[in-house]
């Protein structure tokens, strides 16, 4: 690559299971850099099998930053994130031209392109009586309030993550305006160049990817990971794909097949509604395959 005196983050995007982390290593050994992870799900150090962290190989071959760096238990939240990653990013750049952030979550990814800061403060009792009724009719009727106040969001949102839809649903009701609408306001300056990047293949293809990644957990050893965290599954960190499924197994409302059938399904599901999120990237550079992408970057 060129040389240029302005520090530059790449920013690696593509849906679950289609090789982010591979492309990343590599782009960051190229770089002499290090990577920065915003996959929400790979923050927690009890969660291992089910999000994918990578193998000690890939951890060992480049510094990576935010993978299981906190417990289940503390709370986290995607303003601390932010925070905490433009400050590793302005030690970096003290001795790096270039960084790497990597991940599939894309409300982490636009906290440290934009930032998050505008959204409104939350009256504790508006929040109270959300998660009662969420309590009492359940994640079907938060979808749909959701889906009513936000249809935009709710396309590209995981509908399962209570956590998440009722942060939307919050603003929402407390603003009168969209979770959207905040999201698209943010125009904070980054002190560095931000490019794209992001790899692509057919559908169906990433479809079958998603599948083999799932029996390889399975083999790995997720339904143990998932016995020792059953009797912490009402955490917020928990409500994700392939730990819910497994834990209503667990708790006896369907059979390990039918678990695991579940975990392919919802994680395509959520494969789907990321590829919907990705198509308002449209200054990204998209390649089918990470060498690809890789020839392409050493003609800048």
């Amino acid at each position: 690559m060129s040389s240029t005196n302005t520090n530059t983050l790449w920013v690696v995007l593509g849906p679950t299971a289609i090789g982010k982390t591979a492309l990343g290593i590599q782009l960051a050994q190229k770089l002499n850099t290090e990577i920065i992870s915003c996959d929400s799900r790979q923050f927690f150090q009890e969660m291992r099998i089910g999000t994918a962290v990578p193998s000690i190989e890939e951890l060992d071959s480049v510094p990576h930053h935010f993978i299981q760096h906190i417990s289940i238990h503390q709370a986290y939240s995607v303003g601390s994130f932010e925070k905490e990653s433009l400050k590793k990013l302005e030690e970096l750049f003290q001795t790096k031209q270039h960084a790497i952030l990597l991940g599939g979550s894309g409300l982490y990814i636009d906290a440290v392109c934009k930032g998050l800061d505008n959204f409104p403060t939350i009256n504790p009792t508006l929040r109270e009586e959300l998660r009662k009724k969420y309590n009492e009719f359940g994640i079907v009727w938060l979808q749909k309030e959701v889906q009513k106040h936000d249809p935009e969001y709710y396309q590209i949102s995981d509908i399962q993550n209570a956590h998440r839809l009722l942060r939307c649903l919050e603003v929402c009701l407390q603003s009168q305006k969209t979770f959207t609408y905040f999201r698209q306001q943010n125009t904070n300056t980054r002190p560095f160049k931000i490019k794209y990047i992001g790899l692509q293949m057919p559908r169906e293809e990433l479809y079958l990817r998603i599948n083999q990644r799932v029996d390889n957990m399975i083999q790995e050893g997720l339904l143990e990971e998932a016995k020792a965290l059953l009797p912490h599954q009402h955490l917020n960190a928990l409500q994700t794909v392939g730990y819910r499924e497994l834990f209503a197994h667990l708790n006896g409302e369907h059979s390990l097949e039918k678990a695991i059938e579940l975990i392919k399904q919802n994680t395509r599901r959520f494969a789907k509604r990321q590829l919907t999120w990705l198509k308002r990237y449209t200054q990204a550079n998209w390649y089918n395959s990470t060498e690809e992408c890789l020839i392409y970057l050493k003609k800048e």
